[in-house]
């Protein structure tokens, strides 16, 4: 009897030395191959793609985001191993016990974190976008950057009017609409840029879209289930736009700089009037950023010229719904994104979202 408890007690020893032996295997083999491009795309388009592609069809039959629940039972399970773990050691004071319980926990997060790598992290070391799809993104002027400016001024004031409002004039469009319209917004950009060609899954409204309001993100990919999840407590007006910008992960564009891009490329091209707004009011914010930041006086006599009673309305409704909920914790949740990015060779970090003006400026510049 007691020989049979010391083989349980060592095959336990074993696993626990394996739970924890092979996803750090895998990591620091990721991070010995993630500099050979050659190596992570063969990885990414032959076997990560396809797989996340495939997951992404599968849980698209649920209506509700499998993320969302699979993270929140991920975390309530961890943090009900922790107390009982705390409550265990207090009862019994086996530290040895509570040392492999926590091993175990650890390990837990740790295969989180291989499967991060291998499932996302990857699509960071290939071609970006802009490579795979030959678009320059050399420097530019002041008046080209005014230029691009203006046109997605006067776009975002024709179409405001366009789309539907409420009676006190803010955006009103039906947001389940957009989720159901938002694999068709591809369809266009797709043939101009061949990498996009994919065939689309619709993308989902996240549960507790507050709370990631609170932590200072309007969406999020999650390549363990293929989904793109949306934020729908953010102001309506830029919901469709996230959603082409969040679909867009699921192409494999895996910057934020370049998904931007992407999301507001394809809201622009498509023939959707509420996409086209909110792609062009989203690529007119980050515009304004970057024109106002060296020449003021350009941007106010383009705010000046263009900006109709609606769209002013949802400026200031996006200003307002930020500014409010301004708080430590959405810095903390910042900055422990930026070092997420930069983690992975994203040298801009979280700066990283506002830096699609250089594709926009490149790209529409030559068009006008």
């Amino acid at each position: 009897m007691e020989t049979k408890r010391k083989e349980i007690r060592l095959g336990r020893v074993w696993l626990l030395v394996g739970s924890l032996a092979i996803p750090l295997a895998l990591v620091i083999l990721f991070e010995v191959l993630k500099g050979i491009q050659g190596v992570m795309s063969c990885w990414v388009w032959s076997v990560m793609a396809p797989l996340e592609q495939s997951l992404g069809r599968l849980w698209s039959l649920l209506p509700f985001s499998a993320a969302e629940a699979l993270t929140a039972l991920f975390l309530a399970g961890c943090l009900f191993w922790l107390i009982s773990s705390v409550v265990q050691l207090f009862r019994r004071r086996e530290i040895l016990r509570f040392l492999r319980r926590m091993l175990a926990l650890a390990a837990a997060w740790l295969w989180l974190w291989a499967g991060l790598c291998w499932l996302w992290n990857a699509a960071y070391y290939i071609p970006s976008f802009a490579q795979r799809e030959h678009i320059e993104t050399g420097p530019y002027s002041v008046e080209e950057l005014a230029a691009v400016t203006e046109f997605f001024a006067k776009q975002a004031a024709a179409l405001s009017s366009q789309v539907p409002r409420d009676e006190e004039g803010h955006f009103a469009a039906d947001l389940s609409g957009c989720f159901d319209r938002g694999p068709d917004v591809y369809r266009d950009i797709a043939r101009e840029f061949q990498s996009l060609n994919i065939e689309s899954v619709k993308a989902k409204p996240l549960l507790f879209s507050r709370l990631q309001s609170i932590f200072g993100f309007t969406g999020v990919y999650f390549p363990f289930t293929g989904e793109a999840n949306v934020n729908v407590d953010a102001p309506a007006c830029l919901v469709p736009a996230t959603i082409a910008h969040e679909m867009s992960h699921q192409r494999m564009v895996a910057s934020e700089l370049e998904a931007n891009f992407v999301g507001i490329a394809a809201c622009v091209s498509c023939d959707a009037p509420v996409f086209q707004y909110s792609g062009y009011l989203m690529g007119l914010i980050q515009l304004c950023n970057a024109l106002y930041s060296v020449s003021p006086d350009t941007w106010y006599e383009i705010y000046g010229r263009y900006f109709t009673p609606e769209l002013s309305v949802d400026w200031k409704d996006n200003n307002d719904y930020w500014s409010a909920l301004e708080s430590p914790v959405e810095d903390a949740a910042g900055d422990m994104y930026d070092s997420f990015l930069k983690s992975n060779d994203q040298e801009l970090g979280i700066r990283s979202y506002g830096a699609c003006v250089d594709l926009l400026v490149n790209y529409f510049a030559p068009k006008l």
